[in-house]
């Protein structure tokens, strides 16, 4: 098999939750492979600042701010995308937020912030890009950043709706997959589950806790480690897909 991001070269990309840790690092991948990248974050004076980091390079970073929340932006950010760069060829549904408490707190704002941004944001914006890729007859690709809590549920405190989340995650991939077989699009769609990765989603509450520290310890992956992997995803044939592709530092216990 014969890997080569050579295609991909002068597309467009879309980067969700692309301010800091694992969406940072692949937007600065997929920009040195040569593609146009819009970064969309909450925190777009963020991705700016990394663009910065980035002139010269074969690609270009755009920043667009954006709260994965709110359906209306999450539409608006495809939208200004198509008529300023052109229709996307790849999304990484990268955003995601972990809330650290016990389901015992009931705290219902943060269970349903959860799932809109986790689920929910994640879903229309994978379908939105399946349209346009449809409409624009693009063999396109989309890849979900998982988790491999999405899974099983490792025995750490605080996990609350996350894991919930990440197994919508993996469904949701598979449910994507076959719409995509219906219909007969040549669209490409991967998960991607990390381990444990350090990044700001791993606090000190958390990783000084004994759960984590048993199970993990201080081996952890770099964002680094994630955006290779998505571009290993996206550098395979036309005819291969990548369904479902699992990272872990060595000797990780869970």
């Amino acid at each position: 098999m014969v890997l080569s991001m050579e295609r991909w070269s002068g597309k467009v990309a879309i980067v969700t939750g692309a301010s800091a840790g694992i969406g940072a690092a692949i937007a600065k991948q997929l920009v040195e492979n040569g593609l146009i990248v819009i970064g969309a974050a909450r925190r777009a004076n963020l991705v700016d600042e990394i663009a910065k980091t980035l002139e010269g390079k074969n690609g270009k970073l755009h920043s667009y701010k954006l709260d994965l929340s709110n359906e209306q932006e999450i539409k608006d950010l495809f939208k200004w995308t198509t008529e300023n760069f052109g229709p996307v060829h790849i999304l990484i549904n990268n955003a995601g937020i972990h809330v650290r408490n016990d389901f015992i707190d009931e705290d219902i704002p943060a269970w349903r912030k959860t799932l809109e941004v986790n689920v929910l944001g994640l879903s229309i914006a994978t379908t939105l890009a399946i349209k346009i890729m449809k409409e624009n007859g693009i063999n396109g690709h989309i890849i979900n950043i998982n988790s491999i809590t999405g899974h099983s549920v490792p025995q750490i405190p605080f996990h609350n709706m996350y894991p919930a989340s990440k197994h919508a995650v993996t469904a949701l991939t598979e449910t994507f997959r076959q719409d995509i077989n219906k219909l007969n699009l040549k669209i490409k769609i991967t998960s991607i589950s990390p381990g444990a990765v350090d990044t700001p989603i791993f606090d000190e509450n958390i990783r000084g806790t004994p759960g984590f520290k048993k199970l993990i310890g201080d081996k952890l992956l770099k964002p680094e480690d994630i955006a290779d992997g998505v571009v290993y995803a996206l550098s395979t044939p036309l005819h291969v897909q990548v369904h479902e592709l699992t990272i872990k530092p060595i000797n990780e216990k869970l």
